[in-house]
C-alpha cells in the first residue's frame, strides 16, 4: 500500500513538473460554476490590478500597466506603480491647447489613446503613483465627473470667447486651466524625492530606462493599405498617433508570438457587445447573441463591471461566429464597433476544445471571479479590436519584414 501511495505521489509530482516544463498548468475557470477549462500557454508578469474608478481614463491605466510589465521584462522585478493621473493631467494640458488651436473641431473628452503615454513621457516625463495620486478632492477613489464638467466648461467658454473676439486670445487661459487641474488633481510635480534621491519627472523617465521610440501600434482595417502606417481613426486619438495596418490573421498572430516570447500588449477594444461580460470573466462572440440576457446598462465611461449578462454561453463553450476581415470592417464602418476601452493582455490560454483565449488585465478593480482579469476569445479579439500596442521586438521576423521595421 505504501509503495502504491509513493508511486501515485511520484506520478503526481512528475505530472506537475512536466506541466511546468512545457509551460502549462492545471485548468482554470472564468467564473464559479463554469464548465470552461482554460489551460495556460503563456502567462506573463504584471503589477497588481488597479481601479480607474468613475473616470474615462482606462487608456492611462492600461498603458501604464503595460509599461510596468515592460519594466519587469527588462529586469526590474518590483517596479514602482506609475502615476496614471500625472499622465492624465499632462494630456489634458496638451489636449486643451490642441482643441483651441483647432477651433474646437477635434475631440475634447476624458478619453485618450495608447499614443498619449509616449507623448507625455517624451514631453513631460513620468512620476510614481505615490508621488502623484491625483486625489486632491477629498476622495480615496477616482471620480472625474465634476472635474471634467468644470474643465470642459472652461474650455468651451474659452472657445466661445475666442470666436466672439477679433483681438485674439491671451496667455492667461492656460494658467486658469492649470488652476482647475491643480485644484482637483494636485499641484504639478516639478521635483520629488524617491529612495533618498531627487528627480524631476524628466530625469525619472530617463532613470527607469524605457525608450518610447521602441513601441508601436498595430491595427487591421481594409479602408487603409496593408502593412503601412495609417491614422487611427477614432475620436480619442487627439494626438493623431499612427498605427501599422496589418492583416487580421497577422493581428492575432502578433499577440500570440509576443506573449510566447515574453512580451505583453496593451489592447484597445469595443466592450459594449453582448458577449463581453466582465462579471463572467469572459468575452466571446456566440453565433446566436440572442441567447444572452442583458439587465441594466454599461456606464458612459465603461469604468465598471457594466450590465449584468447571463447566458449558457458564459458557462459552457459554444460555437462562435467566424470573423472575417469583411465582417470586422462592416462593424467599424457602421459604427457598431467603437473605441470603448483600453486593457492589458498578459497571457495566452486554450479551452478544452483548443480555442485560443487572451488573458486580459482590466482596470475595474478585483470584484469578479478572475480577480480583475477576463478571458477573451480569438474571435472576439478579431472582431472588436481597435488596436494593440507593444514593443517592436515582440514582432515576429516575418511581420517585421512586412512592415520594414528594424
Amino acid at each position: 500500500m505504501k509503495r502504491i501511495l509513493v508511486s501515485i505521489l511520484f506520478l503526481a509530482a512528475f505530472s506537475q513538473v512536466k506541466a511546468q516544463a512545457f509551460g502549462y498548468s492545471e485548468p482554470v475557470k472564468n467564473a464559479e460554476g463554469s464548465n470552461y477549462q482554460f489551460t495556460k500557454v503563456a502567462h506573463l508578469d504584471a503589477t497588481p490590478v488597479q481601479s480607474q474608478g468613475q473616470t474615462g481614463t482606462c487608456w492611462s491605466f492600461s498603458a501604464l500597466s503595460f509599461f510596468e510589465s515592460e519594466l519587469i521584462r527588462k529586469g526590474n522585478k518590483n517596479p514602482e506603480i506609475l502615476s496614471e493621473m500625472f499622465v492624465v493631467r499632462k494630456a489634458y494640458e496638451s489636449k486643451a491647447q490642441k482643441y483651441i488651436r483647432m477651433d474646437g473641431k477635434i475631440n475634447f473628452s476624458e478619453g485618450g489613446a495608447f499614443h498619449d503615454i509616449p507623448y507625455v513621457i517624451r514631453n513631460y516625463g513620468i512620476v510614481p503613483e505615490k508621488v502623484y495620486q491625483g486625489l486632491n478632492y477629498g476622495s480615496e477613489t477616482h471620480d472625474h465627473s465634476e472635474l471634467f464638467s468644470v474643465l470642459n466648461g472652461a474650455v468651451q467658454g474659452m472657445l466661445t470667447s475666442m470666436q466672439n473676439s477679433s483681438d485674439g486670445i491671451s496667455n492667461a487661459w492656460m494658467s486658469a486651466l492649470n488652476g482647475i487641474l491643480d485644484a482637483y488633481l494636485g499641484a504639478d510635480v516639478k521635483e520629488f524625492e524617491l529612495n533618498g534621491k531627487k528627480y524631476t519627472p524628466q530625469s525619472y523617465a530617463k532613470a527607469i530606462g524605457l525608450n518610447m521610440d521602441e513601441y508601436i501600434s498595430l491595427t487591421s482595417f481594409t479602408n487603409h493599405p496593408m502593412n503601412q502606417k495609417c491614422m487611427l481613426e477614432i475620436p480619442d486619438n487627439w494626438a493623431w498617433g499612427e498605427s501599422y495596418n496589418v492583416g487580421l490573421t497577422d493581428l492575432f498572430d502578433a499577440c500570440e508570438y509576443a506573449l510566447k516570447n515574453g512580451y505583453t500588449l496593451a489592447w484597445g477594444a469595443d466592450v459594449s457587445e453582448k458577449g463581453f461580460s466582465f462579471r463572467n470573466g469572459l468575452a466571446i462572440v456566440p453565433q446566436d447573441p440572442s441567447t444572452i440576457d442583458v439587465q441594466g446598462r454599461d456606464n458612459k465611461n465603461f469604468s465598471d463591471a457594466g450590465a449584468d449578462k447571463s447566458s449558457n454561453a458564459f458557462v459552457t463553450p459554444q460555437k462562435e461566429l467566424e470573423i472575417t476581415p469583411e465582417l470586422r470592417q462592416k462593424g467599424y464602418d457602421s459604427k457598431v464597433t467603437t473605441d470603448d476601452h483600453g486593457m492589458h493582455i498578459v497571457g495566452l490560454y486554450k479551452d478544452q476544445n483548443g480555442t485560443r483565449y487572451l488573458l486580459v488585465k482590466n482596470s475595474w478593480g478585483t470584484g469578479n471571479y478572475p480577480k480583475g482579469f477576463l478571458y477573451v476569445s480569438e474571435n472576439y479579439f478579431k472582431y472588436k479590436t481597435i488596436n494593440i500596442y507593444l514593443h517592436k521586438d515582440g514582432l515576429s521576423p516575418d511581420l517585421k519584414k512586412k512592415l520594414s521595421t528594424k
